[in-house]
């Protein structure tokens, strides 16, 4: 019943006639969040289950995974600045929008860890059982989704358009990539493997080798033996954790497969 309204919603080619739905999902997703997170409190205070500060690297690599698929959304940046109407202040505005984004993630996920221990689902709804509240939060999330989805998907139909189309826009193109999407999401059998998969196969790729590599092939003529340490670092420590997180990830889907 969405798809049809996701075409339309696709089809939109400016991200300013797309902020107001992004802005209501926005607020919804904060609402949703936040019933989430007290009823975590709340579960913690009745159960108090044993949780562990660490539980082994192949655990470790895995959830580093899951949490660099969040810079799936990196694509994001220079299309928002392009179309920004104080440019000189866009810096400060996404510094501050990632600190508290990172900050909300973070208690979100570790407060669902320490309500419910070993015993917590990939999907924290999934652990707050049927009800009213759990069917409340599910239709906020899924209705934050729904609306920030052309939003997210803007980056991938400029770079398909620029290499296909000439630089034009092109109808048919965003709604094949609506039709794969909404595919992969419908036959991935376990969300959580497939996002450290992502995260750790593409997504490092993003947030760490990139950006080092491409300030190291620009400025290495003007750089001092710090910053060569610096970006070579981040590099390598990229290159580590997709190397790991990969083959714990597809070790954790195949052994699921098993």
């Amino acid at each position: 019943m969405c798809f049809p309204f996701q075409l339309g919603l696709n089809s939109i080619a400016s991200l300013t006639h797309l902020a107001p739905l992004s802005i209501f999902a926005d607020i919804v997703d904060l609402g949703a969040i936040g019933v989430v997170m007290m009823e975590d409190v709340i579960v913690f205070e009745k159960r108090r289950p044993e949780v562990q500060a660490f539980a082994g690297w192949s655990i470790f690599f895995y959830g580093i995974g899951v949490v660099l698929y969040t810079f799936e959304g990196v694509g994001l940046i220079l299309p928002l600045e392009s179309e920004a109407e104080d440019k000189d202040k866009f810096g400060r505005t996404i510094g501050l929008s990632m600190a508290f984004i990172a900050v909300m993630y973070g208690g979100f996920g570790a407060l669902g860890y320490i309500a419910f221990g070993d015993e917590t689902k990939d999907i924290i709804t999934a652990n707050m059982g049927p009800g009213f509240l759990t069917a409340l939060v599910k239709l906020g999330l899924s209705i934050n989704l729904f609306f920030t989805f052309p939003l997210s998907m803007n980056p991938v139909y400029e770079v398909v358009e620029r290499r296909f189309c000439g630089g034009e826009y092109c109808l048919w193109m965003r709604w094949v990539w609506v039709l794969v999407v909404c595919l992969v999401a419908l036959l991935v059998p376990n969300f959580a493997d497939f996002m450290s998969l992502v995260g750790s196969s593409v997504c490092v790729g993003l947030a760490f080798v990139l950006p080092a590599l491409f300030h190291f092939l620009v400025f290495k003529g003007e750089m001092g033996w710090k910053e060569w340490c610096l970006d070579v670092g981040i590099v390598v420590l990229g290159i580590v954790l997709a190397t790991s997180g990969t083959w714990y990830a597809l070790k954790e889907i195949l052994s699921v497969k098993a």
